[in-house]
This record gives C-alpha cells, sequence and structure tokens, in this order.
C-alpha cells in the first residue's frame, strides 16, 4: 500500500496559494473530484496498477499536517518508504521540481510536523518549485495567489507530476528519483 499526500491548507481562501501546490496537483492526479473525510483529511482509495493506493490532502492546516498522516500511517500500517509527500518548496524555482528523501524538513513547517510525528525523515518528498520573493514576508509570500503565469507554468506539469506518481508507485523512489531528478 502506498500513501500519497498532497500538503496544503483547507478553505476557498487558500485555493490557488503557493502553499497549496500538494493539494493542486493531488485534485488533478484523482480519477474523481469525490473525496471522503476520514481523520481531518480527505481521501480517497485508488488501486493504480495491481497496487492499494491512498491519497490525502490534511485538512489540520499545513503546521498540522503530521497529524492527519500519522493516522493514516498507524491505522494501515504503511512502511515509511511508501510515502509520498507532496509540498511547495521556496528554495526552488517556478517550473522546478526534485525529488528527495531522508532530507530535513528545510524550514517547511508542514514536512517537520510530519518528521516529528512520524519520528523519522525516511519518507519520500516532491518539492514542487514556488520561488521567492525576498521583498514579501515569507508567510504573506507562501499564502499569496500563483499568478497567472505561475498556473500556466504548472498546467504544463501536471502531466509530468502524474507520471511521477505513477513511478513512485510502480517503481518506488529510488528508480524515479534517476529517472525525473535529471529533468529540472
Amino acid at each position: 500500500m502506498k500513501l500519497i499526500v498532497g500538503l496544503g491548507n483547507p478553505g476557498k481562501n487558500y485555493e490557488n496559494t503557493r502553499h497549496n501546490i500538494g493539494f493542486m496537483i493531488l485534485d488533478h492526479f484523482a480519477e474523481s473530484p469525490t473525496w471522503q473525510t476520514k481523520w481531518n483529511a480527505l481521501y480517497q482509495e485508488q488501486i493504480i496498477n495491481n497496487e492499494k493506493v491512498l491519497l490525502i490532502k490534511p485538512l489540520t492546516y499545513m503546521n498540522l499536517s503530521g497529524n492527519a498522516v500519522i493516522e493514516f500511517v498507524h491505522f494501515y500500517k504503511i512502511n515509511l518508504e511508501d510515502i509520498l509527500i507532496i509540498h511547495d518548496d521556496l528554495d526552488l524555482n517556478v517550473g522546478t521540481y526534485r525529488l528527495k528523501i531522508n532530507s530535513s524538513s528545510g524550514g517547511h513547517n508542514g514536512i517537520k510536523s510530519i518528521i516529528d510525528r512520524l519520528g523519522s525523515n525516511s519518507f519520500a518528498r516532491l518539492k514542487i518549485g514556488i520561488s521567492n520573493n525576498k521583498g514579501i514576508d515569507t508567510k504573506d509570500y507562501v499564502l499569496g495567489k500563483f499568478t497567472k503565469e505561475e498556473l500556466e507554468i504548472y498546467h504544463h506539469l501536471y502531466p509530468t507530476f502524474d507520471e511521477i506518481i505513477i513511478s513512485f508507485i510502480t517503481n518506488g523512489i529510488d528508480q524515479t528519483m534517476n529517472k525525473y531528478n535529471r529533468k529540472s
């Protein structure tokens, strides 16, 4: 069983904000626009290449994302190597992405929460570049809306993100990193 987690904040006022790129990618990937609610998260169960896959979007707000993730991990007895977290990254430019495993939170509070609750950083991450604007307070920047041009860039990248998720499910993180980290 695989657990794919898209990070973001719930509510209309957070739609299309930089911090919600994880939600946006999962919404595109999901086979159905219908999500169920369990353990402070929206979730879907799918079978992909004969593998049971849980897609979740924590409703705990970013800084407490680990509270929702840990519930699914414990109940379904999911191994850490079977978890992929999709989140925004200020250190990567818009239009770039990076797959990582065993890395620190890098100052990302959602990732910090997940590491704290899991007691480990041994899970895969798909870091999505949102750039950074040093002239704006970081909180205001990540909670700010994407520009039309930025949304267009992501629109073109959604098929690649779908491929990365499928590859992680089918081949695991090592093969997926080898294939997709070369493309930035």
